[in-house]
């Protein structure tokens, strides 16, 4: 579902949900009993290193494993095999980088190694570095107007199809191939960090998803009839979104086999959690990086975009405040990842609108999960100094942050209410909506037995607890 309904909300930002909800889902699993505080900063690390792959440019990749220009010639339809080959390829290199530093940064949050802020802040910047090297070694040059592209180029080419249809756009995955590489050889070498390292690997194959879901887009593209009249499923099937769901079903489900293969390297239950930053720095940190995100958002035209443009730049201030801060991991994972998702489904509802329903729309999407997010951050950021346990976040977060998605995404779309009506409406333009609802059941319903399963749990402590105590007073 995340990763189905990041596409509406842009690169970096849309696809941090995917790091929500697949984080909590694999913090309430597989470390229950840890601290809220030791959760919430593994989920927020992994969110934030989602977005770093979001800087890369995909589109034409896909379009050389199905576009009707590179597979027309001399007005007939061929089989482009070199094209195709190429493309893949493409898909699985920015894939496995894109899942790649998610598990690299999960396998960080969850482990038995401790992170420091400035050890984060200059990692971060090292990482920033590399990138610009990369770009530099593998990403250019780059001149369309003389036909100059770099030697590896995964995107539209003169080589595939005429003139008049190639429109080239710069590429950074040889930046973000750099950053990935020196952070290995960082959790390797330097941290020892086999949790991390291992994720990392894990989230590579996780990337696969990407060629593997374009593979069905490519197949529904060149046997559309075979597809609408093979099955009701099929009904007139969104095969883009269908490659989304698909990438983030098999890059979610890797992920979770990666962490219970290595789930004894998680961090046990009493890992001392360390709060070395003020409130008050959390508090500038927290302004400061919302101030650079609203600016680079209203005024593109100036520099402050390249913190948009670069999920690496963006990801810096979070990286030190989540593992410094108590409250920066609980903000980062609720209202802060939210809110530019609110706002972008406000405007696309109710950007003109007149003044009531414009107002109606600003309490209803943006204001009121907000302020409902930012009391539970706020509230779990108080309790961590109690030591409340991962799995009460986890739960509760979990069914916050599934319905508040799945809802702005339904708005987004003008609450389609035909789903209810009309089969066609379930497996029409976007089937992929029933997913979406039966994904949103489905973490719901997880986290309710979850939930239940730790009251059962105390209970039957309890009991035990007052049994012993019953015989040793007999």
């Amino acid at each position: 579902m995340a990763w189905g309904i990041r596409g509406q909300y842009g690169h970096e930002l849309g696809a941090m949900m995917f790091g929500i909800l697949v984080g909590l889902t694999l913090v309430m699993l597989f470390m229950p009993n840890a601290s809220a505080l030791k959760a919430a900063r593994a989920v927020a690390l992994f969110t934030v290193a989602i977005g770093f792959g979001g800087s890369m440019s995909y589109g034409q990749t896909v379009g050389l494993t199905h576009d009707r220009e590179v597979y027309t010639k001399d007005g007939e339809r061929y089989w482009n095999a070199a094209a195709f080959r190429w493309g893949m390829v493409g898909l699985a290199v920015k894939g496995g980088l894109w899942i790649g530093f998610g598990g690299a940064f999960l396998g960080m949050g969850m482990g038995r190694r401790h992170y420091r802020p400035r050890e984060m802040m200059w990692l971060g910047l090292t990482l920033m570095a590399l990138f610009v090297l990369g770009r530099w070694a593998l990403n250019s040059p780059f001149d369309p107007d003389l036909h100059i592209v770099p030697h590896f180029y995964f995107s539209d080419h003169w080589r595939w199809e005429p003139d008049q249809f190639v429109k080239p756009r710069p590429e950074v995955w040889g930046g973000l191939l750099f950053a990935f590489v020196g952070l290995a050889a960082y959790l390797q070498f330097v941290k020892r960090d086999l949790l991390a390292q291992n994720l990392a690997i894990w989230g590579v194959l996780g990337g696969l998803g990407f060629p593997i879901g374009q593979s069905l887009q490519a197949s529904h593209a060149w046997n559309s009839e075979a597809f609408r009249n093979g099955s009701y499923w099929q009904y007139g099937v969104n095969s883009w979104n269908m490659m989304e769901v698909t990438f983030g079903t098999v890059a979610g489900m890797v992920l979770g086999l990666g962490v219970w293969l290595n789930r004894r390297q998680i961090a046990p239950s009493d890992f001392a959690d360390d709060v070395s930053l003020s409130t008050r720095w959390e508090g500038w940190l927290v302004a400061i990086y919302l101030y650079l995100l609203g600016v680079g958002w209203y005024y593109p035209e100036t520099i402050f975009i390249l913190f948009h443009y670069h999920g690496l730049l963006m990801g810096i201030i979070p990286m030190a405040a989540i593992v410094g801060g108590r409250y920066w991991p609980f903000l980062y994972v609720l209202p802060i990842v939210a809110m530019p998702i609110a706002v972008k489904t406000f405007l696309a509802r109710c950007r003109d609108m007149d003044f009531y329903p414009k107002s109606i729309g600003l309490v209803l999407i943006v204001t009121l999960p907000l302020v409902l997010t930012t009391f539970l951050a706020l509230y779990f950021g108080k309790r961590s100094e109690d030591r409340i346990r991962a799995r009460s976040f986890a739960c509760i977060g979990l069914v916050v942050a599934a319905a508040l998605y799945f809802w702005l995404n339904f708005a987004f779309f003008s609450f389609p209410w035909q789903w209810w009506i009309d089969w066609k409406g379930w497996v029409g333009w976007r089937n992929s909506g029933a997913i979406y609802i039966i994904s949103w059941l489905s973490l719901t319903l997880a986290a309710i037995i979850c939930w239940k399963t730790r009251a059962f749990s105390v209970a039957a402590g309890e009991r035990r607890s007052s049994d012993v105590g019953n015989r040793s007073s007999q």
